[in-house]
């Protein structure tokens, strides 16, 4: 009698996998130039209206920016998912890139600058969104996490590079150039990104339309409350890093500590994609990891050790986030996996937003107090991921057990 002897799974796609597959580098490197002014725009703004208006009002310039970004996200890609991404890209990115000049241009007019940063955020192409849609037709089925934590991974580089082009345009030619460079940055990357034939080919699924497009989906409202969460602790980090170099003499070294934390979250995306795909069953696990890294922070030991310990508290951002597009994948209706990415960017964001604001509060106090504040929104988001977890787990339960049935 001959047994059958049970294979093994085949190891999980890597780093290679995805960057062989055709037009990957090219898009990536699109996307990743397209997405600096998510980091240099603010900058850049900051820097003119600092300079031209005041550093009171430069604040809120910048606010009126992010929020620009946080209230279009979603609009903008779901009107990718109801026509194409293309046209989209194309029209945001101009009214962008209008939105830009026009401050750069304004002389320092407060009503011009105000409405060319709304401009700017509005318009901001959704090509973190369309991209990740785009995974599942770019690369093989076993490949797509692998892709998804080298996207994610490598959008540190974003918050590095960002500045640094910010930084030398306005040494170069003054506090407008900061603003014509992310507006150059983001038409390029988008215009290069949108001709790609991929994009040009890709459609949305077909399905009948919901005023509240995914939202409608109970278990991924919780999701994006985690993800508000997460944002809220890593937002959280620079305005308690800044009190800490200004503590320890140096403010300048809150910008290399920085640094530290964005390569500790490429190291750890880039490991992540040797994993094995995961979804809902790994949330719970990887927010707990996430918050684990934050935890040694409030011990605020000297600046070396400290450097080490801000580097792996960014190790779990990348794989928490992979769950969390997995999930979102899963969770989307058909029809709205744009509009359901740009959610989880906009609840990022926001969290993020929250998270650095009140953080200045805390740590205006008590530095310690501000460091505290990632780990209490981790607690939070781990709650928020283990609803979504049982909840799935629940939802396939029943399935299994249909399917047994029939």
């Amino acid at each position: 009698m001959s047994t059958v002897t049970p294979t093994a799974p085949p190891p999980p796609a890597g780093v290679r996998s995805v960057l062989r597959a055709p037009r990957v580098p090219t898009l990536l490197a699109a996307s990743q130039v397209g997405r600096l002014p998510l980091a240099s725009g603010p900058l850049a703004l900051l820097l003119f209206a600092r300079e031209s208006v005041s550093l009171v009002l430069a604040g809120l310039v910048v606010a009126v920016y992010t929020a620009g970004m946080a209230v279009s996200a979603p609009l903008l890609a779901r009107a990718v998912d109801r026509w194409r991404q293309p046209p989209v890209l194309y029209g945001s990115s101009a009214l962008s890139a209008v939105g830009f000049l026009a401050v750069a241009a304004g002389g320092g007019d407060l009503a011009v600058t105000v409405v060319g940063a709304a401009l700017a955020g509005l318009g901001t192409p959704p090509l973190e969104a369309c991209l990740r849609a785009l995974w599942p037709a770019l690369v093989p089925p076993p490949a797509v996490a692998a892709a998804y934590t080298l996207d994610i991974a490598l959008q540190e580089v974003i918050f590095v590079v960002g500045p640094l082009v910010t930084l030398a345009a306005v040494a170069i030619a003054g506090p407008p150039a900061g603003l014509v460079a992310a507006a150059a940055c983001q038409l390029a990357g988008a215009i290069v990104f949108a001709l790609s034939r991929p994009v040009r080919v890709w459609r949305g699924t077909p399905a009948p339309r919901h005023w509240a497009g995914p939202l409608r989906v109970p278990r991924f409202v919780v999701l994006i409350l985690g993800v508000s969460c997460l944002g809220a602790a890593v937002g959280s980090i620079p305005v308690a890093v800044t009190g800490y170099a200004e503590a320890a003499g140096d403010r300048g070294l809150s910008g290399w500590l920085l640094a530290a934390q964005a390569v500790g979250a490429l190291t750890g995306g880039l490991l992540y994609t040797r994993a094995r795909t995961g979804g809902p069953a790994r949330l719970p696990v990887l927010t707990v990891a996430f918050l684990v890294g934050y935890l040694p922070l409030l011990i605020m030991p000297g600046l070396g050790p400290m450097a080490v310990l801000i580097a792996l508290s960014g190790v779990a951002l990348p794989p928490v986030l992979t769950a969390v597009f997995l999930t979102t994948d899963r969770l989307a209706p058909p029809g709205t996996v744009v509009e359901a990415f740009a959610w989880i960017v906009t609840a990022f964001t926001v969290g993020s937003a929250t998270g650095a604001a009140l953080a200045g509060q805390l740590a205006a106090g008590d530095l310690r107090a501000g460091f505290a504040l990632a780990p209490i929104a981790s607690v939070l988001g781990i709650a928020a991921m283990t609803v979504v977890y049982r909840g799935e787990a629940k939802v396939s339960s029943r399935s299994g057990q249909a399917a047994a049935r029939e």
